[in-house]
């Protein structure tokens, strides 16, 4: 090689020498449970704040469908997805490919609604024969009844099937009672009425729960570890960041989501309620940790209730194993 031929060829040899590999970000995708709202803070605060982009990952946070979240994941349709505990249990049962593998509330938000001035409501046993404001699934029979029950009454009750309907037809008194998320409805309603009482579950004979989670499936796992763990401990931080920053964290949503036209206030006030109540974050400081006991009370709950059904429809006889329904092993470490 001649002199005027090997200097080129030295300076490319050195230029790809000190240039950095660029990596290339593994695509994600995790599908929502309902439109954009506080329990997602902390996937839109990981994605603003470059918690994905630190971890290599390119994540697209899929819009919201009427296919579930678990029906998505189990299919491979998305990555991961939220999946609401009873959905978990019920569709995991059921044969669906379903992991829980982040708690995204430590507590049960749900709870037991009915307008503030009904004085012929005290305690539970008053619902016997009044009109519930329903959601259309077997757990709200087993959950109201059990809490009617637990205070004595009889566990008898009518239901009118109306989706998120119920919530108006509360407030116009054409239901005696319905079930809310504390955290979002409840609180719309603390700020702009009616003003409401209401009866938490865990206090009448329902075991307490995470109420939903981000899980993917047991194949995706296997092929996919490191992704999982990376994309886990990345929205980890998100939502650790969420409650330490809870004003930039709403408007993050907020940004994120202009075309729903969320209300800031209202999200503020949202995420507060989730903050204040220790739904995100435990009293030890922790965010996501899956508890073996709850699983177990709501899986045994919900199979004594006979909710639990196989891929044939029929109730299973014998109780599963319900470890495997969830891992804490894609957990980051808490700085």
């Amino acid at each position: 090689m001649t002199l005027s031929r090997l200097i080129p060829a030295l300076g490319l040899a050195l230029s790809l020498a000190i240039t950095p590999v660029l990596a290339q970000s593994t695509p994600v995708t995790i599908a929502l449970d309902w439109t954009p709202n506080t329990n997602h803070i902390g996937l839109y605060v990981a994605q603003a704040k470059g918690f994905y982009d630190e971890a290599e990952l390119a994540v697209e946070i899929l819009p919201y469908t009427d296919t579930s979240a678990g029906t998505l994941v189990a299919n491979h349709v998305a990555d991961f997805g939220i999946l609401g505990s009873i959905g978990l249990f019920t569709q995991r049962t059921a044969g669906a490919d379903l992991v829980a593998t982040y708690a995204l509330v430590q507590t049960e938000t749900g709870r037991l609604v009915f307008s503030a001035d009904r004085q012929d409501i005290q305690t539970p046993r008053d619902l016997d024969g009044k009109t519930y404001g329903g959601f259309g699934s077997a757990w709200e029979n087993a959950l109201i009844g059990t809490i009617i029950r637990h205070d004595g009454g009889s566990g008898e009750f009518e239901t009118v099937t109306l989706g998120t309907s119920a919530y108006e037809a509360l407030a116009n008194g054409a239901v005696d009672f319905t079930l809310e998320v504390y955290t979002w409805e409840g609180v719309k309603a603390e700020r702009d009425g009616p003003a409401q009482r209401a009866f938490r579950y865990a206090d009448f004979g329902v075991p307490d729960q995470h109420t939903n989670f981000i899980g993917t499936s047991s194949a995706y796992l296997a092929d996919n570890a490191e992704t999982a763990k990376a994309f886990i401990g990345a929205s980890q931080r998100g939502y650790e960041y969420a409650v330490a920053h809870p004003d930039e964290a709403t408007d993050i949503l907020v940004a994120a989501n202009a075309d729903v036209l969320l209300d800031r206030d209202f999200v503020r006030a949202s995420l507060q309620a989730l903050i204040d109540g220790r739904y995100l974050m435990a009293e030890n400081g922790t965010a996501g940790t899956i508890d073996p006991a709850k699983m177990d009370a709501v899986g045994t709950f919900l199979f004594d209730a006979g909710i639990l059904k196989d891929g044939n429809g029929a109730p299973v006889t014998a109780k599963p194993d319900f470890t495997a329904y969830y891992t804490n092993d894609y957990l980051g470490t808490t700085p």
